[in-house]
């Protein structure tokens, strides 16, 4: 385990580089913010696909060390809820003897209950403290089939640079996410709450 992840921090540290600098100031308060921001905001969303795409496998909540490969490119509201959530779902696999299943099943990061074999970031728009990135993803099965879709990556501007903050779920079929990551980990934060029946 050690080894993957040496090489991820290695990924990770060299992506950082590029990703960690400020926009500068916007000169004509164009909604559209200025032309580095764009530059920038796009890095980090990919810094952070790319950390994603390099998680282990089996969906879920992920734990210290995922946290950690994704923690670079992550506001630290969205990591809080994470870590959160991950404590959450301890407290409820232990109230539960282990024979529930977890709170959150699948891949919390995509609309797509198996997660993404594909990404790429598209455009991003908004301002110079605010921007929403938008996300072609694509799952190819073991047949080959492909299901492609679009999520949307909210990002902040944080006193370390452009951050992932959220990430809303564009998926149009029935069985997936919906809604934002936040609002998927705040219920499971909230539900670990309840008694256990």
């Amino acid at each position: 385990m050690r080894g993957w992840l040496s090489v991820i921090a290695v990924v990770v540290l060299s992506l950082l580089g590029a990703c960690n600098a400020k926009p500068a100031a916007s000169t004509g308060g164009s909604a559209k913010g200025s032309p580095s921001a764009n530059a920038a905001a796009d890095r980090i969303v990919d810094g952070f696909y790319t950390a994603y795409q390099a998680l282990p496998s089996g969906g879920g909540v992920p734990d210290g060390d995922g946290r950690a490969m994704l923690a670079p490119f992550l506001s630290p509201a969205l990591s809080q809820l994470l870590k959160e959530a991950d404590a959450a779902e301890t407290a409820y696999a232990k109230a539960t003897n282990g024979e529930s299943p977890p709170l959150i099943e699948g891949d919390p990061f995509s609309s797509m209950f198996e997660g993404a074999t594909g990404t790429e970031v598209g455009k991003c728009e908004g301002d110079d403290k605010e921007r929403q990135c938008v996300v072609d993803l694509v799952y190819k099965n073991q047949s080959g089939k492909e299901t492609k879709w679009q999520d949307t990556a909210d990002v902040v501007m944080t006193g370390k640079g452009w951050r992932v903050d959220d990430i809303e779920y564009g998926g149009t079929w029935d069985f997936g996410n919906k809604g934002t990551l936040s609002e998927l980990l705040k219920g499971a934060i909230e539900e670990a709450k309840k008694p256990v029946e």
